[in-house]
């Protein structure tokens, strides 16, 4: 634990506020950190479904990152094409010892460009997208592949940022945040995943999100024009 961790979130309009304050549950709580929350402006704004958000830091004051973590949400879909916020991305992956995607966060980031040649994994409604971005799909919930850290649909963060406490600090230290948590889920039902939901539950949700799934699909196949990646359709 020699050198000071400098960990910096992105959080938008739309997003998904658990994609964020999950791992900031974990992450905030690594010795001799300091966490950051990013975003163009200092101004109060509402994730998808009410809650208000504050960002603290514009993302031209952002220090110097040991960590960007990109969460996702349906306001993800302007990130995908907003040059100033793909351009920090891409900046401050160079100097991160870690780009940590949760849930459709993971389209952001292959929309910077991170994703090329990267086993990842996104949301199960976003997962058949990975490739528009030249990352090979893996179907866990958190995936590590080099300096890149991706985590699955929303809840997902959670794992994904104790798994990168451990990288960071060690096994002890994140054993000791999770306990500090109290983090031992055992849900009520076993439809957290299309493979384990009954087949009702998985057609009602598929709909719900089809809307945004098509608009991603979209946006992802202008990406991955620009990207020069060819994808089988």
């Amino acid at each position: 634990m020699a050198n000071h961790l400098d960990i910096g979130a992105i959080i938008y309009p739309e997003m998904d506020q658990i994609d964020f304050t999950g791992p900031f549950e974990v992450l905030s709580r690594l010795p001799d950190s300091t966490f950051h929350i990013l975003w163009k402006e200092k101004k109060p704004f509402r994730d998808l479904k009410g809650l208000i958000l504050t960002p603290e830091t514009t993302l031209e004051e952002a220090p110097r990152l040991d960590v960007l973590i990109v969460p996702g949400g349906h306001g993800q879909q302007k990130l995908m094409e907003d040059e100033a916020v793909l351009g920090f991305i891409r900046t401050r992956a160079t100097s991160a010892r870690y780009v940590f995607s949760v849930c459709t966060g993971a389209l952001v980031c292959g929309a910077a460009g991170l994703f090329k040649g990267i086993r990842a994994t996104t949301h199960w409604s976003a997962f058949h997208l990975l490739p528009y971005f030249g990352a090979i799909p893996v179907d866990e919930r958190v995936v590590v592949d080099g300096k890149i850290v991706s985590a699955a649909g929303v809840t997902a963060g959670i794992d994904g940022a104790l798994r990168l406490a451990a990288l960071l600090r060690g096994d002890s230290v994140a054993k000791q945040i999770q306990l500090n948590i109290q983090y031992a889920p055992e849900p009520p039902f076993s439809s957290g995943n299309p493979a384990s939901a009954p087949p009702d539950v998985l057609a009602a949700e598929q709909e719900a999100v089809r809307i945004i799934t098509e608009q991603r699909r979209i946006t992802a196949r202008r990406i991955a024009a620009r990207l020069g990646v060819n994808v089988a359709e």
